[in-house]
């Protein structure tokens, strides 16, 4: 038998403030719109500041993982200093500029946060033992997007190939004929190429000529030192 004398459930805390905001104030819709403009304002900045903050070279360089190994490498290279001025720096190369994949990069980057906290590469033979493979990941995302960080400041459609070093300009325009891509020649233009790695992996990426990556990088290297010792004043 039912009891017809107990008193209704009383609302819980949520739907009485519900009820308050859309039926008691006249400005409910407007303060519940307020309160989650604001608060999306906030979790916008502090998601881009985090983003920023973890988007520069010296966060990239906080663990000596990558300061005393690639980093010490880089500054020697035209890419850290050179007659113009125009430093590239590590995001410059391994982030995408558009929002889009560089979220994805960045989910990507958790996946090296771990192998952090693992020490993978935390001694110098741990890091040398690991590193070609690292530098297949590498070569492996820059040919799958036709070297598109490279092409920030490179491209074949703005090249004056007559104005390059005879052997540059015949090498890029060979490569732009055939539809080369920048990380098929220059591997190791930043860091040291692995030993033997670049033959291990010529399967993904093209060679020219079948001449092997790693010494077509010494012959070019060579020949440069070559050219450079002609020009210089005796």
């Amino acid at each position: 038998m039912t009891d017809t004398n107990s008193a209704p459930a009383k609302p819980g805390l949520f739907r009485r403030l519900w009820t308050w905001f859309t039926a008691r104030s006249r400005y409910g819709w407007g303060i519940i719109a307020s309160v989650f403009f604001v608060v999306g304002i906030g979790f916008w900045g502090s998601f881009n500041w985090g983003l920023e903050a973890t988007n520069n070279e010296q966060f990239c360089i906080s663990c000596h993982e990558m300061k005393d190994n690639v980093y010490a490498e880089y500054r020697s290279t035209v890419h850290y200093s050179n007659k113009t001025g125009v430093r590239a720096t590590c995001p410059d190369c391994h982030v995408p500029k558009e929002w889009g994949h560089k979220m994805v990069r960045k989910i990507q980057a958790s996946y090296e946060v771990w192998h952090k906290i693992l020490g993978t590469i935390d001694t110098p033979a741990k890091f040398a033992a690991y590193r070609p493979e690292m530098s297949k990941s590498v070569w492996r995302a820059m040919k799958t997007t036709d070297s598109r960080e490279c092409r920030n400041c490179h491209n074949f459609n703005s090249m004056e190939f007559s104005q390059q070093e005879p052997r540059a300009g015949r090498l890029h325009q060979s490569a732009l004929n055939q539809g080369k891509t920048c990380i098929d020649c220059h591997q190791g233009i930043a860091h040291k190429l692995p030993p033997q790695a670049a033959e291990n992996y010529q399967h993904m990426l093209d060679t020219i000529d079948n001449v092997s990556l790693t010494q077509k990088v010494v012959d070019y290297l060579q020949g440069a030192d070559v050219e450079k010792a002609k020009r210089a004043p005796r």
